[in-house]
């Protein structure tokens, strides 16, 4: 028996992202409820996630609307422990994680790698006005972790969902200079990135996870575009005027 499913997301949200590209490919029936992350329902802290973020999942029970969740599904969040939770639900169907011991670990090593150099100073970049070139360590990190052809650790898996979500922002916030930092300093690193011989491996890395059907199904580039356009834009005016 397939238990039941819900997500609770966020358009906006890497993290949340990184759940749902893992039950797309996985293949898993689910629903999915998207939540305000500014103005969210008064029932999900109680009801879902206590700590009021998002992923979360209802899992099992009886078949209830997203907004009435069971008291009898189980309620789990954290998105890398969700991964690993939906990995698990389809090890013998679809595997999302390597069988050998050692490449999981590989797997886990990339995920942290990567994400404990990249989040902190991408948070610093579009809000605090850091320089976006910042964000080259990480890349590389990414690059010689990666082996020559294919994903993290060969076959797709939930070291791609991880760090997919946050290369796909990356782009889109880069491509149209969107951030506190000065003006013409993303889509100058992004002219970088997209052209600098260095950066081969990731170009090629980044084309094969976004050009999957799961990233096409759960990526809305629009709806980033616009957040952080009505975010950061007055933050980049106030350190302009600060500077005058």
């Amino acid at each position: 028996m397939v238990e039941r499913i819900t997500l609770y997301s966020a358009k906006i949200c890497p993290w949340a992202h990184r759940t749902e590209l893992a039950l797309k490919e996985s293949g898993l029936d689910y629903k999915r409820f998207e939540v305000d992350l500014e103005n969210k329902p008064e029932w999900y802290a109680p009801k879902v996630n206590p700590a009021s973020k998002v992923p979360a999942l209802a899992y099992g029970g009886p078949d209830t609307e997203p907004d009435s969740p069971s008291p009898e599904s189980v309620k789990l969040a954290e998105s890398y422990v969700l991964i690993e939770f939906i990995a698990d639900l389809v090890s013998s169907t679809k595997p999302l994680l390597p069988s050998s011991p050692v490449a999981r670990a590989r797997a886990r090593f990339f995920v942290e790698a990567f994400t404990s150099k990249f989040t902190g100073v991408w948070f610093g970049i579009v809000q605090r006005g850091d320089d976006p070139a910042g964000i080259l360590p990480a890349i590389e990190t990414l690059q010689d972790l990666l082996p020559a052809e294919g994903y993290a650790v060969g076959e797709w898996s939930i070291a791609d969902a991880a760090v997919t979500p946050f290369l796909g922002r990356a782009n889109a916030v880069l491509k149209n200079d969107l951030g506190a930092y000065d003006q013409g300093k993303g889509s100058e690193l992004w002219e970088t990135l997209q052209n600098d011989a260095k950066y081969e491996r990731f170009r090629r890395y980044f084309a094969d996870v976004t050009e999957r059907e799961s990233f096409k199904e759960t990526f809305f580039e629009d709806v980033i575009v616009e957040a952080y356009k009505k975010r950061f834009a007055p933050l980049r005016a106030q350190r302009s005027a600060a500077a005058s």
